[in-house]
């Protein structure tokens, strides 16, 4: 699998309306999204791709949707 880095384009402007609105408190995984997403850059994990091949899921959204299931108490499917 090759690596063909994703931008991270941040939240959508009107979703971040929409839960502002709805959750004025926020929620867990919103501040873990705001805190730790630049963390997971796909670019950090380049080194770890070869140049060719069929490309990879993002690992910097694994890496984050990862973190969000230890925090919330979830295991991984197939567990």
């Amino acid at each position: 699998m090759s690596l063909e880095p994703r931008a991270d384009l941040g939240v959508p402007e009107l979703t971040a309306r929409v839960v502002r609105v709805a959750l004025p408190k926020g929620t867990l995984a919103v501040r873990i999204r705001e805190v730790l997403g630049p963390l997971f850059e796909d670019e950090a994990f380049a080194e770890a791709f070869p140049a060719r091949g069929r490309p990879a899921v993002s690992p910097g959204a694994l890496a984050l949707v990862s973190v969000l299931q230890y925090a919330e108490g979830l295991r991984p499917a197939g567990r």
